[in-house]
């Protein structure tokens, strides 16, 4: 037939000889392609070792120093897939993603990318030399430390270089957020906490996998994805111990119950959410029932309006930039936490909580706003501005 070309009998054997450094003919993969199952049969090893504590069992597979940095993490999972194997010799770097679960936090896995440095032993076994976080991944707390827990009756806090006392001040003060957050928010949310304290400021960025910069002077944050499933992750709450210790009593309480509220909102705050309303709302919680008056809890914007500096807009997301200067910045943060509390005042709290959710119910971010308020507010973005600037200048001048 045109087109077709029949192949001599000696052109399959060369084609097969060819291939066997590769594949054998009839499909048999070589020693070369067996090492990517072998590397995930020690980690399947190694996984299930760490969920039975077993020292020992580690061992087998490699190094086991690091198994007391997160061995009193009370774990539900843990696994490794391997997805890909650069071999050298007798030695080997395995790219995985390992997957675990804080037991009674985590909904589902937690996925983090790894990467795995192996060597061959004298009985021809992948030995496990190394394991750290993958080129710009982020890192997990046991890779800074020994890992301290503490759990209070809604929260677990894991501490590296932190005392054990320190700990449990942070787990009261996660214990009171999250009724205090509830109590604003309702309960159709997991109501608990993880709180992570790292050592220092350039540790809680070396968890978030960016720069200490980009955090200075941020006293927490939370991580998690907008819009995620109910079934998604806990999210972290992030300490950066420098900026805390800077803080008093009742600013601590705040930034815990700010951050709470970023745990329980995290389901109806999509990409059609603007920072203005997830980072006001955030406040608005931390605020309630605090008695600070908004001349106290908004200092910077209070001064600009009584310069006569009235904000003309809204905050943008651009305005929550850390690269601008820290006063902007606190203003963008007042300025949304004025606006929800006005929202509060002339609408009700319930109101509040109705316009948030109906935000977040919205496919896209033009319109998401103007749609929420016309639906839940019976009103325009026009006069909701003009009234929150007459607001600004009632409550701050």
């Amino acid at each position: 037939m045109a087109g077709r070309r029949r192949v001599p009998k000696h052109g399959v054997v060369v084609l097969c000889l060819l291939l066997t450094s590769l594949v054998a003919c009839g499909g048999r993969p070589t020693a070369t392609d067996t090492a990517r199952a072998d590397v995930q049969r020690v980690l399947d090893r190694r996984a299930a070792a760490v969920l039975d504590r077993d020292e020992a069992g580690i061992a087998e597979t490699g190094t086991a120093s690091w198994f007391e940095d997160v061995s009193a993490v009370p774990l539900a999972s843990w696994a490794y897939k391997v997805t890909g194997v650069h071999r050298t010799g007798a030695t080997a770097t395995a790219d995985a993603e390992l997957r675990y679960q804080v037991q009674g936090y985590d909904q589902a896995p937690v996925t983090v990318a790894r990467t795995v440095d192996l060597s061959l032993d004298a009985a021809g076994q992948w030995y496990v030399k190394d394991e750290k976080p993958a080129r710009k991944a982020p890192q997990q707390l046991w890779d800074q430390g020994e890992v301290t827990v503490v759990r209070g009756r809604h929260s677990i806090v894991l501490g590296v270089g932190q005392s054990g006392e320190r700990l449990h001040s942070f787990a009261d003060l996660a214990d009171h957020a999250v009724p205090a957050v509830s109590d604003a928010w309702g309960t159709t949310w997991s109501r608990h906490v993880v709180v992570l304290v790292p050592r220092s400021l350039q540790a809680m960025a070396g968890l978030l996998g960016s720069p200490a910069s980009s955090y200075r002077g941020i006293a927490a944050v939370t991580t998690g994805e907008t819009g995620a499933p109910a079934q998604a992750p806990a999210d972290r709450i992030i300490v950066n111990p420098d900026a805390y210790g800077l803080l008093g009593t009742l600013g601590r309480q705040v930034v815990l119950t700010h951050e709470t509220t970023h745990v329980a909102t995290r389901a109806d705050t999509t990409a059609a959410t603007p920072l203005w309303l997830s980072e006001g709302y955030a406040d608005w919680v931390g605020y309630r029932g605090t008695g600070r008056t908004p001349a106290e809890a908004a200092p910077e914007l209070a001064e600009a309006v009584s310069a006569g500096r009235v904000p003309t807009a809204l905050p943008s997301d651009a305005d929550f930039g850390f690269d601008g200067s820290a006063s902007g910045l606190a203003m963008s943060y007042e300025g949304g936490w004025m606006a929800c509390r006005m929202i509060a005042d002339r609408w009700g709290e319930a109101k509040l909580g109705e316009f948030y959710r109906a935000v977040g119910t919205h496919e896209k971010r033009p319109g998401a706003v103007e749609q929420a308020m016309d639906k839940v507010l019976d009103t325009d973005l026009k006069t909701f501005t003009a009234a929150w600037r007459e607001y600004l200048r009632d409550q701050l001048d």
